[in-house]
């Protein structure tokens, strides 16, 4: 065998061996470390953030859901609805839809489901704020604003037969303040409003 070759097969033994390795720190350790460290010590987050009621999983804190009448597409008067989802709230198709701000469709729709929004929580269209007729970037945001959360109040309360203090006291307990007290703004998580709701309305 000349020297050539056996350079040749030299090289690619060792090639061959730090593949191996590679693949064992890279593909097997690193994952399993990442993994065990990230259970241990974000075990909720490392899960998707599950939010469970007795037990069971009923959403995530990081994806919003559908709060409309079983079976249709009208929002149901007993729940406090979140911002509209271009995707319906689906995490495998998020996107928004794309439209800009002067664009005639996304103009019209807008003044389409402020009316809407306005007649559905017996409010003029004014109190109406932005994050009830245009969805997020992600279509799946979560979380709504407090003005939001406000003007659905009363008609929650009366749609569940409870005191409008009541739910006013639970809109505040599930508003989320700055993160550092300075980035983003305050919001509402939908998900975890509805199921305090649904505690007090059962009592």
């Amino acid at each position: 065998m000349n020297n050539s070759v056996a350079s040749t097969l030299r090289l690619a033994w060792a090639s061959l061996r730090i593949l191996l390795v590679l693949t064992v720190v890279c593909g097997v350790i690193y994952p399993l470390a990442v993994t065990g460290i990230a259970q241990g010590l974000f075990h909720d987050k490392a899960n998707g953030s599950e939010v469970k009621v007795d037990g069971k999983v009923v959403g995530s804190e990081l994806i919003g859901q559908s709060w409309n009448i079983k079976g249709t597409d009208k929002p149901d008067p007993k729940w406090f609805q979140g911002r509209p989802s271009n995707s319906n709230y689906d995490p495998m198709a998020t996107g928004s839809s794309q439209l800009g701000a002067s664009d005639p469709t996304l103009v019209k729709n807008v003044k389409a489901a402020k009316k809407q929004v306005a007649e559905f929580n017996g409010v003029p269209q004014s109190e109406v704020p932005k994050d009830a007729v245009t969805g997020s970037s992600s279509a799946i945001d979560p979380g709504i604003s407090p003005e939001y959360a406000e003007i659905q109040v009363k008609r929650v309360a009366k749609a569940n037969k409870v005191g409008i203090a009541q739910v006013e006291k639970l809109v505040k307990a599930n508003t989320a303040d700055r993160t550092a007290g300075f980035l983003g703004e305050p919001s509402v998580n939908v998900l975890k409003l509805n199921i305090a709701l649904k505690e007090l309305a059962q009592k």
